[in-house]
Order: structure tokens, then sequence, then C-alpha cells
């Protein structure tokens, strides 16, 4: 199983956050900048994406949408890192199949549990 996650977030800091926590447990990790650059990036070899709601260019709802029609990227998991919190938000991303939601702070441990659960890794 791949450990390749494409990390999708407008932040840089967030961006080495998520790098700092999953780089030591054996994930390789691509940024992308907002959703066009993760589309542009995104291929069948991430084991998954994690991906902020709020970008420029393309939001995480996009991205998400636009994944999963692309059939050689539509049994990869989204998992939303972010601030937003709102049920409606949860109820939409869980609508476009996205299979997690981890609220900005967040553990560094917990995200690193939540991959590998995901990936089966």
């Amino acid at each position: 199983m791949s450990r390749k996650v494409l990390c999708i977030d407008d932040s840089p800091t967030i961006r080495a956050l998520v790098r700092k926590a999953l780089e030591p447990e054996g994930y390789t990790v691509v940024d992308a900048t907002d959703g066009r650059d993760g589309e542009d990036k995104a291929d069948a070899g991430f084991a998954l994406f994690l991906v902020d709601v709020n970008m420029p260019n393309l939001d995480g709802f996009g991205f998400s949408e636009a994944v999963s029609k692309r059939s050689e990227l539509s049994s990869v998991p989204v998992v939303f890192l972010t601030t937003e919190s709102g049920d409606d938000k949860k109820a939409r991303g869980k609508e476009l199949g996205v299979k997690g939601w981890i609220v900005k702070p967040f553990e560094p441990a917990s995200l690193a549990k939540v991959v590998g659960m995901l990936t089966g890794t």
C-alpha cells in the first residue's frame, strides 16, 4: 500500500506541520497550494488526499468533487483538515464522499493515526 499523501492547503505553516507529523511515520508528503494545484498533482499513486476547505482558486469541496469524477482517483480517500466544523459543511463533505474531518489545530499523533487507519498502513 502506498504511503504517499497529498496535502492541499494554502497555508505553508499547515503544510509544514503535516509533513512534520507524517514523515517520521514513514509517509511521503507532497504539497499543493490550492485545489487547482492539487488537481494537477493528484494521481493514483497517492494513498490519501488531506485537504483544506477554504482555499483560493478551488476549495476543498471543488477538489473533492473533481477527483470523485476521475475513475483512477475515486477510491483515494479524502480527509478535510480545516478550521470549519459546521454541520452543514460536514454534511456537504459527506455527500461528496469525504472520509474524515479533522479540525485545526490538530494533534500530530492523532493525524498520523487517522491517516494510518484510512490508508491501511
